[in-house]
């Protein structure tokens, strides 16, 4: 026998703390039902058929409630107990739109006991709420709240309050009962921080929500989503370094999963003047496949690298982005590095390439064979270079370059000629 149904069931007999409102103050019409009870043998049926719910028996349960139904006559007390029960039944088989419709005919008949009679009010704000129909179920979790004393409401009820008001979108009134609802229980539920921290971004309390989030990590630390929602959040409030250092925590405990998590954080090392860290953690993205290896990524790499004054990996980056790529593009940007580390072969080679893929604009271009001018002068093929520059002096944006290594060129062969 599960003990949930056997507590979920008992309600429909005697009032217990986990179901029933407090008898109430003055903020509701007085009562006066009486004192009822049930005779003998109505007790032993329904004791029977808790029996047969309590096995989650529910069709014979909701049988044995039917034929007592039609032998109750019109005692509103027996009618009420019977309508109660059968809202339980359907209850505890999820059948919530038939459970509404019992639980409020039990209401209406007004014959049970205020404990018992709040109780179903309660639920049928849970009900109502599971309906959408979220102005009533707050118009009898008030009449419920009016009821009860203070000592005797549970945390369930406040954040029962705090997801009807997040429905209705009065998110201030969210913050207000699941922050009662977190102070009344010494182990709060995730569910509960969650919805407080939407409410938190929806209000645009930012600051607060970090403040939210850092207890969240402190009670489940191995949740991913929330140090990224830690170091966004700090971001946003441009506390670069307080983005930085949360999610580089996340690296080290191994919870970056996906290339936006990778780039996200090599890009913080990059704004913080660390772009060593930042390409070491994208190129370990690239390595473990969780960055795609595409043109993009590897020419993001090799930008990286390169303002880390390593030239090396950075060339290395180029390689492989100019392997992706299907324009020259990148192997432009390949010898533009090789010709400042004055590694003319590679250079020669790169610029080939960069010409022979084509796919440059008109200042490209003319870098191009600006470049290539210079590669092969240094490579003492003074004809082929002269070609180049001409070529490169025929786009505005590097004719007087161009010039200028025409000039040097007559220079260098006048010198040649007159020794």
């Amino acid at each position: 026998m599960k003990p949930i149904l056997r507590k979920l069931f008992f309600a429909v007999f005697l009032c217990v703390p986990a179901f029933c409102g407090a008898q109430g103050a003055t903020c509701a019409p007085e009562r006066d039902v009486g004192g009822q009870a049930l005779d003998e043998t109505t007790w032993r049926r329904l004791n029977a058929i808790y029996e047969e719910v309590a096995e989650e028996h529910y069709r014979e349960a909701r049988a044995g409630l039917e034929k007592m139904m039609e032998r109750a006559g019109r005692d509103p007390y027996l009618r009420a107990i019977l309508n109660q029960a059968l809202g339980q039944v359907e209850w505890a088989g999820r059948n919530y739109p038939a459970a509404l419709a019992y639980i409020e005919t039990a209401i209406e008949l007004d014959a049970l006991p205020d404990p018992s009679h709040f109780a179903l009010i309660y639920q049928l704000a849970q009900l109502y709420y599971l309906q959408g129909r979220h102005d009533d179920a707050l118009e009898r979790l008030d009449t419920w709240f009016c009821q009860a004393r203070e000592g005797q409401i549970t945390a369930a009820a406040y954040v029962l309050e705090a997801s009807i008001h997040a429905q209705k979108g009065d998110f201030p009134s969210v913050l207000e009962a699941i922050d009662r609802a977190i102070s009344l229980d010494d182990d709060p539920a995730e569910s509960w921080y969650r919805l407080k921290l939407a409410a938190h971004y929806e209000l645009e309390q930012y600051r607060v929500a970090a403040g939210t989030l850092e207890t969240m990590i402190s009670r489940w630390p191995d949740d991913r989503t929330y140090w990224l929602q830690l170091s966004r959040t700090w971001y946003r409030l441009q506390e670069d370094d307080r983005a930085l250092a949360v999610l580089s925590l996340a690296y080290r405990g191994g919870l970056l999963e996906t290339e936006g998590d990778y780039v996200f954080l090599s890009s913080l090392y990059s704004h913080s003047g660390i772009p060593f860290r930042a390409a070491q953690v994208l190129e370990d993205g690239i390595d473990r496949g969780v960055v795609v290896a595409s043109e993009r990524n590897w020419t993001l790499l090799a930008d990286t690298w390169y303002r880390a004054d390593e030239p090396e990996r950075s060339l290395a980056a180029f390689e492989a982005a100019g392997g992706a790529s299907l324009d020259g593009v990148i192997d432009l940007r390949r010898a533009f590095i090789l010709v400042e580390l004055e590694r003319w072969p590679e250079a020669l080679a790169a610029l080939d390439r960069s010409l022979e893929k084509g796919g440059l604009d008109e200042r490209q271009n003319g870098e191009a064979y600006l470049l290539r001018g210079m590669s092969r002068f240094h490579l003492s093929r003074l004809e082929a270079a002269g070609e180049d520059w001409i070529r490169a002096a025929g786009f505005e944006q590097t004719r007087e370059s161009a010039r200028q290594w025409i000039n040097h060129l007559n220079e260098t062969r006048r010198r040649a000629a007159s020794s």
